[in-house]
C-alpha cells in the first residue's frame, strides 16, 4: 500500500489520523499557499462533495501525495479554504467600518462590504459557505464552519452594541434578534443571486435594505430628534448671519 493510500484509509476509517508536518521553510509554505489557493478554485467551481484532491494536485501538476504532506483530506483543506476566505473578508470590514461616522452609517457600510465582498467576487465560494459549508455538509464540515462566521458576525455585533450604547438603536430588542434581522435579508439576497446566477445591483440593493433595516432597528424618535437639532442648527445658522 503506497503513502497515498495509507493517508485514505486513515481519513476513512474515522480514527485520528497521524499529524501533519508544518510547512518547514519558503519553499513548504509557498506550496501550502498554492494548495490552499487552487482548493478555492476547485472548491468554488465544483462544490464539496464533487471537489477532488486529485483535481487540485492535477492543476498544481504535482502527487496526491504531495497534498496529503500537508492536508489529511478534503474536509481538512476545505476547511482551511473557508477560513482564510473568511480571515479575509472579516478583516476587510473590520478595518473599513467608519467608526468616527454615525452608527447608521457604519451599518450601511456593512450591508454594502457583506454583499460585495460575498459577490464581487464570484458565487463559488458564496455558494459553498451557504451551501456545503452548513450541517449539511459533508464529514460535519458544518460545525468546522459555523465558529468561522460567529466570528465574521464580531464586527456586526460590536456595532449593534455601540449603537444601543449611544442610543441610537433600539434597547427593547436583544443583540442575537437585531444579528439575524441584519443577517437574515442578506442571506436571501445571496442565495437569489447564487440559485439564478444573475448578477444584483450590490448599490441599489444594499442602499435599499439598509433603509428598511434602519426603520425597524432605529430607535423610536431618533430620527424627529435629528431633524430638531438640525432646524435648530439652521436657525442659530440663519440668525448669526442676518445679526452677525
Amino acid at each position: 500500500m503506497n503513502a497515498t493510500r495509507k493517508v485514505r484509509g486513515a481519513a476513512a476509517s474515522g480514527g485520528r489520523a497521524p499529524p501533519r508536518r508544518s510547512p518547514a521553510g519558503a519553499k513548504a509554505e509557498q506550496r501550502v499557499r498554492d494548495i490552499v489557493r487552487v482548493g478555492r478554485e476547485v472548491f468554488s467551481e465544483r462544490g464539496y462533495e464533487r471537489a477532488t484532491i486529485t483535481e487540485i494536485a492535477q492543476r498544481l501538476a504535482i502527487s496526491e501525495a504531495t497534498v496529503f504532506t500537508y492536508f489529511h483530506g478534503k474536509r481538512e483543506l476545505c476547511v482551511r479554504v473557508i477560513s482564510d476566505w473568511y480571515d479575509e473578508i472579516t478583516a476587510e470590514i473590520a478595518e473599513g467600518v467608519p467608526r468616527r461616522k454615525p452608527v447608521r452609517a457604519q451599518l450601511e457600510f456593512f450591508v454594502h462590504a457583506h454583499l460585495r465582498l460575498f459577490l464581487g467576487r464570484g458565487t463559488g465560494m458564496c455558494a459553498l459557505v451557504l451551501s456545503e459549508g452548513r450541517d449539511k455538509g459533508a464529514a460535519d464540515l458544518g460545525a468546522a464552519v459555523l465558529p468561522l462566521h460567529r466570528r465574521y458576525t464580531t464586527p456586526l455585533m460590536d456595532l449593534l452594541s455601540r449603537g444601543q450604547a449611544d442610543g441610537s438603536i433600539r434597547a427593547d430588542v436583544p443583540l442575537r434578534l437585531l444579528r439575524s434581522l441584519v443577517l437574515g435579508p442578506m442571506e436571501q439576497m445571496l442565495w437569489e443571486a447564487v440559485s439564478s446566477k444573475k448578477p444584483i445591483d450590490i448599490d441599489a440593493a444594499a442602499g435599499a435594505l439598509s433603509t428598511l433595516l434602519w426603520a425597524a432597528m432605529a430607535t423610536p424618535g431618533t430620527e424627529l430628534a435629528a431633524l430638531r437639532a438640525l432646524r435648530g442648527h439652521v436657525a442659530q445658522a440663519l440668525d448669526h448671519a442676518t445679526h452677525g
